[in-house]
């Protein structure tokens, strides 16, 4: 502190009562202040008028300091920002279960992997669910998703909840304001709506319709119709096609029809469709499954309600005009029963048969012998007394993408399908959805 000599002994020598003296002192003056402040706070809340002045005072203070002019722009009219501007663009792979369950994953998770690989696990599925449909879609394409009751639902694939590697998903029944007994049957992924594709529907009475998919591009929280049905009646099958598909009817007892889909025009959201399968008129038959090739490299597999069934090749559906009874697609005989579903299978893939009693069988179709359509077919499955086989899907599951422009190997659990999904972005589904 840059004392002398003299000044730093006369501070050794002052007295302890002399500097308590001095903190009193302090103090006192402390307690003024504060008491004085306290009284001038109360003056003003009772007194109006200086509160107003105050205020005036400071509005005063605040405009010298800060009455520049502005820096920022002022516009009317100003871009808006949607949630969806805020997502990063990236692949992701969509899995639907059959138990109604779905969830997301950015294609990234499943590292490439050379050929004859085990794969990687999907999704971990409860003990009475299987992956049904699966896809690989950009995070920014809509999934376009249809009820049995013919409503039309959008959802966005960024939309759709991510979950790890081995969860199962979420509800699907959480994510539309569905009505009671109504369920989503069928997903189709869209890049964009162009006038090029088309929206092919089936119903349980035989009625299609084809609609452009550029009717389907104005979204609504609550749904539209996408096709009118008639009371008892309900969506069965939907897929996109760009109009030279050949598209397959298959009813309960066990006939097909199969016609070139440019027989069906293509007709608005409002219109209720065109025969596609002429069923008895006392609704003893019903249609129970819609299909849609392309070529006629795959097989046709059908199962009946006793657990019998049998894959055919499409070559064998000999086409005719729609509106027909159709041709038989499997014998349905008092040892069949009828015609439960159909879907269209190569070797390499497996079907997931379930009964009504909630057992499920995994089987190889190439274990499943390839007969002619007037047949009767093999066994698929053993039922318990009082079962009957409820449906038959094909099973989509995710293996890994190979390193060296092959397939991948096995699905998690060793027992894989082809290994192929549609080419990231490109907004094109697997031929049918069910």
């Amino acid at each position: 502190y840059h004392l002398s000599d003299e000044q730093a002994q006369a501070i050794l020598e002052l007295r302890l009562q002399r500097l308590t003296g001095l903190e009193q002192d302090k103090i006192r003056e402390e307690y003024k202040e504060v008491v004085a402040l306290i009284a001038d706070l109360l003056d003003i809340l009772d007194k109006p008028a200086r509160i107003t002045a105050i205020i005036a005072a400071e509005l005063r203070q605040v405009r010298e300091e800060f009455g520049d002019k502005r820096r920022t722009e002022l516009v009317t009219v100003a871009e808006d920002i949607s949630i969806e501007d805020l997502i990063a663009p990236q692949d992701m792979v969509v899995m639907f279960t059959h138990g109604g369950y779905v969830k997301s994953q950015p294609l990234a998770d499943y590292r490439a992997q050379r050929r004859g690989g085990r794969g990687k696990q999907a999704a971990a599925t409860k003990e009475d669910d299987f992956i049904e449909r699966l896809f690989v879609a950009h995070s920014h394409d809509y999934l376009l998703c249809f009820s049995n009751r013919g409503r039309l639902y959008w959802l966005k694939v960024f939309e759709v909840p991510q979950g790890s590697r081995t969860s199962k998903g979420k509800p699907m029944v959480n994510m539309f304001p569905l009505e009671e007994g109504e369920k989503v049957t069928a997903v189709v992924p869209v890049k964009e709506f162009d006038e090029q594709h088309y929206v092919f529907m089936a119903t349980t009475q035989g009625t299609v319709k084809k609609t452009p998919l550029a009717e389907f591009s104005r979204p609504r929280p609550s749904g539209i119709i996408a096709v009118n049905l008639d009371e008892g009646d309900y969506l069965v099958g939907v897929a996109l096609t760009d109009g030279s598909y050949d598209v397959m009817l298959f009813s309960s007892e066990g006939k097909a029809v199969r016609f070139a889909e440019d027989e069906v025009r293509p007709m608005g959201r409002q219109a209720t469709g065109v025969r596609g399968m002429r069923l008895p008129e006392d609704r003893s038959q019903r249609v129970v499954a819609m299909l849609v090739a392309k070529d006629e490299s795959r097989a046709v597999l059908t199962a009946t309600e006793n657990g019998y069934g049998k894959r055919t090749p499409i070559a064998e559906y000999t086409k005719h005009g729609r509106g027909g009874q159709g041709m038989i697609a499997i014998q349905a005989s008092e040892r069949n029963g009828s015609l439960v579903g159909a879907v269209l299978v190569v070797d390499s893939d497996e079907v997931m048969l379930i009964s009504t009693g909630g057992v499920l069988i995994r089987t190889e179709v190439a274990q499943i012998r390839e007969q002619g359509r007037s047949t009767q077919g093999v066994t698929l499955i053993a039922l318990g007394e009082g079962e009957k086989l409820a449906g038959v899907e094909r099973i989509e599951e995710h293996a890994e993408v190979d390193g060296n422009g092959g397939e991948g190997g096995n699905g998690g659990n060793g027992n894989g399908g082809d290994g192929e999904l549609p080419a990231p972005g490109s907004g094109e589904p697997p031929p049918t959805v069910h």
